[in-house]
C-alpha cells in the first residue's frame, strides 16, 4: 500500500519543481548582484575574476537563506497558476479534493522544508558565510585586528606603532571594560608591560583607564590616577564585530549566547536571531498561506506578471513589518521574544481570515 496517494504525490512533485525554479532565478539575480560588488570591491587589488567569482558562490547560499520566505511565496504563487492554467483546481473538486487540502499538502511539505533549513542548508549556508568574511578580513585593513568573546571574557589583539596590544576584560558595561588585563608587547613578541585596572573607558579610541597598576619589565610597580590608551578599537566597532550573525549555525549562537552572558555583554541581537531561526518553519507555512489567500482571491484572468507582482508587494509589506518590530525588540521597547512572533501573529491572522470560505473559490 503506498503511504501518499497519487494526487499527493503529483502535487508534491509540481510544487518542488515551482520552488526549485523560482529558488534557480532568485539565486541567478542574486548571483549577478552580488558579483557586480565583490568586483567593485576587488578592483582596486587587480587579482582578476576568479576572486569575484568565489566571493559571490561562498555568500551566494547565505544570500538565499535570507530570501527563502519570500521565494516560498512566489513559488505558491507560481504552483497556483498551473493548477488553475490546467483547471486543475475543479479536477480536484470533482474527485472530492478540497482547496484546504491542497494548502495542507503544500503547508506539510513546507514545514519539513523549515526543518531541513535550519538544520541543514543554513549550517552549509553559515560555514560558507564564515569562510567567506575570514577570507575577505585579510584584503581589508582590520586583518591586524582582531577580537573573540570567549569563556574567559573577552580578548582584543591590536597593533599601535611598533607595539603588539593584548587585551582582556572580565566584562563588557555600557562604554567600560571591566576587570581588565592589558599587555604590551614588541613586534618580536615579548613583553614590555602589563597595565591591570578596574575598569576602562572604551567610548572613543583613546581609552581612559582609571588607577591602573603598571608592571614593567625590570621595574617596580607603578599606580596613577589617569592612563590613556590609544587603540583601534572602541565601543562602536567591538559591537560592529559581533554582529554580522549570518556565520553562526543554531548551535553556535547558543554558545555564543552562554558567553555572552557571562562576560555581561548584550545578547538582544543573539536572542533575536535565534528566534528568527526558530520561527523559520512558522514563517514559510504563513508564506504559503498568504500565498494561497492572494491566488483564490484573485481574479484568475489576471496576468502572472500581476500575480507575481502583487506576491512581491506583499513580500516588502511583510518584510517592513518584521523590520518594523525587530527594531523595537533590539532597542528594548518590546521584549525580543514578541518582536519576532508578534508580527508572526498578525500575519496568520491576516491569512487565515482571505482564506475564510476557500473551499467555495
Amino acid at each position: 500500500m503506498k503511504f501518499i496517494k497519487p494526487y499527493q504525490e503529483y502535487l508534491i512533485n509540481l510544487f518542488l519543481k515551482n520552488l526549485i525554479i523560482v529558488t534557480l532565478i532568485f539565486a541567478s539575480l542574486s548571483f549577478i548582484l552580488n558579483i557586480l560588488e565583490e568586483v567593485k570591491f576587488f578592483k582596486e587589488f587587480q587579482l582578476g575574476f576568479y576572486y569575484p567569482i568565489i566571493f559571490t558562490a561562498l555568500n551566494l547560499p547565505s544570500i538565499l537563506f535570507e530570501i527563502f520566505p519570500f521565494i516560498i511565496l512566489i513559488s505558491t504563487q507560481m504552483f497556483f497558476m498551473h493548477l488553475y492554467n490546467r483547471d486543475e483546481i475543479n479536477i480536484f473538486k470533482n474527485y472530492g479534493i478540497k482547496n484546504t487540502d491542497i494548502i495542507k499538502i503544500v503547508s506539510i511539505i513546507t514545514l519539513i522544508f523549515g526543518f531541513f533549513l535550519i538544520f541543514g542548508f543554513h549550517m552549509f549556508s553559515s560555514s560558507l558565510k564564515y569562510n567567506y568574511l575570514s577570507f575577505k578580513n585579510n584584503f581589508t585593513d582590520d586583518n591586524k585586528y582582531l577580537a573573540v568573546i570567549n569563556e574567559n571574557g573577552l580578548w582584543i589583539k591590536d597593533e599601535i606603532d611598533d607595539s603588539i596590544i593584548i587585551t582582556n576584560a572580565k566584562k563588557i558595561e555600557s562604554n567600560f571594560l571591566v576587570n581588565v588585563s592589558i599587555s604590551i608587547l614588541n613586534k618580536d613578541f615579548q613583553l614590555i608591560e602589563t597595565i591591570i585596572a578596574e575598569n576602562a573607558n572604551i567610548r572613543n579610541n583613546m581609552w581612559v583607564i582609571e588607577k591602573p597598576k603598571i608592571y614593567s619589565i625590570g621595574e617596580n610597580r607603578e599606580e596613577i590616577d589617569i592612563l590613556r590608551l590609544n587603540s583601534n578599537f572602541d565601543i562602536k566597532k567591538i559591537n560592529n564585530l559581533f554582529s554580522n550573525l549570518a556565520s553562526l549555525n543554531l548551535f553556535q549562537l547558543k554558545s555564543q549566547y552562554d558567553d555572552y552572558k557571562r562576560l555581561g555583554y548584550s545578547t538582544l541581537e543573539l536572542e533575536s536571531q535565534m528566534h528568527k531561526l526558530i520561527a523559520l518553519p512558522v514563517y514559510l507555512i504563513i508564506m504559503i498561506l498568504i500565498g494561497s489567500m492572494i491566488m483564490f482571491n484573485a481574479k484568475h484572468n489576471k496576468s502572472k506578471i500581476f500575480n507575481v507582482v502583487s506576491g512581491i508587494l506583499f513580500s516588502v509589506m511583510i518584510y517592513y513589518i518584521n523590520y518594523f518590530f525587530n527594531v523595537m525588540g533590539l532597542n528594548e521597547r518590546i521584549p525580543v521574544i514578541l518582536s519576532i512572533w508578534f508580527p508572526l501573529f498578525i500575519l496568520i491572522l491576516i491569512s487565515t481570515m482571505g482564506l475564510i470560505k476557500v473551499n467555495d473559490k
